[in-house]
């Protein structure tokens, strides 16, 4: 089978066309045709892992540099998402049968940017949106694994306030979609210049370009603030929260484990940093909003396999205005 292969960290060119062998399928385990696959930031963060920014506390660097690869890739096939057929189960599988159209979060072991992958049954992997296609259906499992287990301990209501900081990428588009639609929140989406309108197509009934204003000193308070990147201190954000609100963490640093701690303490705002769930019920509320049409995929590129170089080359710009999808076979509606 084809595969997108990279053997040493660095840019897009480290990324090879190769034939590799096609997976065989263990008992508890589906082997499944990949249609489509997203390009995100964790491609492109474990693509040059040595010089990439760290955006978790420096303590689980060495783990993570270890299981990515100390000198050169350990994990040498990217791509964590994506969306395809089930060509074959084992035997000991009874949740999926050949045929069945997924998607699926395959998380640090990543392996998409391939004609096929095999994935344990019991995993972040269910029955796809039957109204969306490959390709937007395969841009939603991450965003969903961590944007409805983060939003779920940040306790959001109806009628609340929440601002997303990095509102245009996987886990920030899913965000607002899920606080807008499925929570019933008022939404503020913080991004840069070129995605304001993709934010404002999401649900967001406002959108903040950080180029131009810092939210923190708009004099607007929330009862939420989902920082996507952890961009925002605590001690910045403060004062854009509600007295009892709740500043949340998708990526942290040690210093916002310490806020953490003082706020359980001391504060009646609160600082969560937390580690996301990674259900397959996740999937499933996702599923269930995208055919309500309350959730939804935008695309701004496709591009073939052989060009997953370009694509990330594309993405590395920031010019995107959605997702860039990794379609495998041109004929299947990907």
């Amino acid at each position: 089978m084809k595969a997108i292969v990279f053997t040493k960290y660095g840019s897009p060119d480290v990324l090879q066309l190769k034939d590799v062998p096609k997976p065989t399928p263990k008992d508890n385990e589906i082997l499944v045709r990949v249609r489509a696959t997203p390009v995100n930031y964790g491609d492109l963060t474990a693509r040059d892992f040595a010089h990439s920014p760290f955006n978790m506390p420096a303590p689980l660097y060495l783990p993570a540099r270890m299981a990515f690869g100390w000198n050169k890739p350990k994990i040498q096939i990217l791509g964590s998402e994506l969306a395809g057929d089930v060509e074959a189960v084992g035997k000991s599988v009874t949740k999926f049968k050949p045929g069945d159209r997924v998607f699926a979060y395959v998380g640090m072991n990543m392996g998409a940017n391939a004609e096929y992958i095999c994935l344990p049954e019991s995993g972040s992997v269910a029955l796809k949106p039957a109204n969306l296609d490959y390709a937007e259906a395969a841009t939603l499992p991450y965003g969903a694994i961590m944007a409805v287990s983060l939003l779920q301990k940040a306790k959001l209501q109806v009628g609340h306030k929440i601002l997303v900081n990095g509102a245009s990428g996987g886990i920030g588009a899913l965000a607002v979609q899920l606080a807008r639609h499925h929570y019933g929140a008022e939404v503020t989406g913080v991004c840069g210049t070129p995605r304001l309108d993709y934010v404002k197509s999401l649900g967001a009934e406002k959108v903040i370009d950080y180029t131009r204003q810092d939210f923190t000193q708009n004099g607007e308070t929330y009862d939420v603030i989902f920082d996507i990147l952890g961009r925002v201190s605590f001690a910045r954000a403060k004062k854009s929260l509600k007295p009892d609100g709740i500043l949340l963490y998708a990526s942290f640093k040690g210093r916002a484990l310490l806020d953490m701690l003082w706020t359980a303490l001391f504060s009646r705002q609160k600082v969560i940093c937390a580690l996301a769930d990674e259900k397959v019920e996740s999937l499933l509320l996702v599923k269930e909003l995208a055919e309500e049409g309350k959730v939804n995929a935008v695309i701004d590129k496709r591009f073939p396999l052989e060009q997953v170089a370009e694509a990330h080359r594309y993405v590395e710009q920031g010019h995107k205005k959605g997702n860039v999808v990794i379609a495998m076979q041109q004929d299947s509606k990907a």
